[in-house]
Order: structure tokens, then sequence, then C-alpha cells
């Protein structure tokens, strides 16, 4: 196997331990791959302006795969590598066939995070308590979705909508499923519905931006932990899972790490990369 020059790292549940920090570990290995040259980026279901300082801190971070591979931006120069927005059409028709199911939503549009000011006042207790301090500080509150959407055709990264309970999650997954099979459906916590345009992916995204880079999947490492992790980890020359991870993640990569609270990335990166 070709060494490895390109790391893609999911964030939640994978580069974050449950207090959402980066352990010393983790932080010097990535430090260290990219001392060595090694491409190190955030492949995350967030918005660009969604991922934390921290990691964008970094010295040497230099793309962000963001919106589940809708976008892959080059943070120093602020170039769009990739850009995989939605069909104005398809976008309105997922929103109409979700809509009656409610629950927290959010819309990425061109890099920021959307929700209802009435979402943002009544639905927050469908987040996570880990996660509210990034809702309550990346969400952009707007009177009207709709509205929103029409102003943005074609700028419309991701939906992602949290649910009260798993089986409405699951009700409104298999209605938005069976009116629009095209689009690409998925999960990075407990209650929540993701949904891209065809295609589109963390995987995908990956390998559009190694392509750019003159590289080649054997040269691709990345780690996840979740649904929304599956293809870059299937489609990575070396796919890895968090010791944290959900069994088809575990199933689909090629090894298996420690989870986020004992720096299964930092073992990944000193075992496979440094």
């Amino acid at each position: 196997m070709k060494q490895i020059r390109l790391v893609a790292l999911d964030l939640d549940g994978t580069v974050f331990n449950d207090q959402k920090e980066i352990s010393p570990r983790t932080l010097a290995a990535i430090r260290a791959a990219l001392e060595k040259g090694v491409a190190v980026l955030p492949a995350t279901g967030r918005t660009v302006r969604g991922v934390p300082e921290q990691f964008l801190s970094i010295p040497g971070v230099r793309y962000a795969l963001t919106s589940n591979g809708a976008s892959v931006v080059d943070l120093q120069t602020g170039e769009k590598l990739v850009s995989l927005p939605f069909d104005a059409t398809a976008a309105e028709r997922a929103f109409d066939v979700l809509a009656p199911f409610g629950g927290m939503l959010s819309i990425f549009i061109n890099g920021q995070s959307y929700t209802t000011i009435e979402n943002a006042r009544t639905s927050m207790d469908m987040v996570p308590p880990n996660l509210r301090e990034y809702f309550r500080t990346t969400r952009i509150e707007v009177p009207d979705m709709h509205a929103m959407m029409e102003q943005h055709p074609h700028e419309i990264e991701k939906f992602s909508i949290l649910y009260p309970t798993e089986e409405i999650r699951d009700t409104a997954w298999k209605a938005v499923a069976a009116a629009c099979p095209e689009l690409e459906t998925a999960s990075s916590i407990e209650r929540n519905l993701e949904l891209n345009a065809p295609g589109v992916s963390k995987g995908p995204g990956l390998m559009a931006l190694a392509q750019r880079l003159g590289l080649t999947r054997d040269e691709v490492m990345a780690v996840g932990d979740s649904g929304n992790d599956r293809t870059m980890v299937e489609l990575a020359g070396l796919g890895v899972a968090m010791g944290n991870a959900t069994e088809d993640i575990k199933q689909a990569a090629d090894v298996i790490t420690a989870d986020n609270n004992h720096d299964g990335v930092a073992e990944a990166i000193e075992k496979y990369v440094l």
C-alpha cells in the first residue's frame, strides 16, 4: 500500500470526545501528520462555518469537507473545490414531504446553517445537550425557511433534522425515501436524518478532493463512526472505524481503532500515517 498522504476525519464521535474536546494526544498526532506534509482535513456533516475553531486553528489545516461532501473548501483561498448542491425542485419536494413531521430542521445553504425562529425557540430540547451550544452559535434564524430556499435555489447543500423520537425519525425517513428515492439519506447522531443531492456523500467528495490533489485512493485514509461516514470509509484506501462506531461502519471498515474517548484518531494516525 502507498504511503498515506490525505487523512479525512469525521468530527463528532471521532476527533472530538464526548466533552467536544480534542485530546492532547489526538491533537499531537494531527499536528505531526501535518508537519510530515500529510493533508489532514475535517470531513463533516457540519457547514464550513460550523467547523470548530479548535480544529481549524491547527497550523497546516487547509481543506474542509463539509455538508456531507456537498462542499469542499480551500480554507486558505476560500475557493470551493467541490460544490454539489440540490436541484431546486428536488429540495422543494423534500421540504414539502418533511414538513408535516416537524422536528428541529436546519438547511445548509452556501456554507451557512439556517433554521426558523420558531424552531430555535421551541425545538432545542431535541438537540443532544453536548451539541446545543454548537446549534445556538451556528444556526442563523429566519422567519420563513421556504422563502429562504427560494432566495437561494442553487446553493442548498443539505437538510439536517432532529426528531423527538427514533420512531418519528424513521417514519419521516421512509416518507422522504418513497417520495424522493434519488436523494441521499443518512444519519450522523441519534434521532437525526440528513438529506443530500443524488450521489452526494462524504466518500465521493473526498475522492474528488484526492483527484484534485493528484492522489490515488490508496493514499487516502478516512476515519469515522456513523452512517454519514460510510461512503468515505468504504472508498478510502484505508477505511478506519472508531471503537464507538455503529456496527455497519465497523463492517465497512478495513480496521477498527479505539473509541473517541480513548484517542482512537491518534491511534490510527500513529499506526498508519506517522
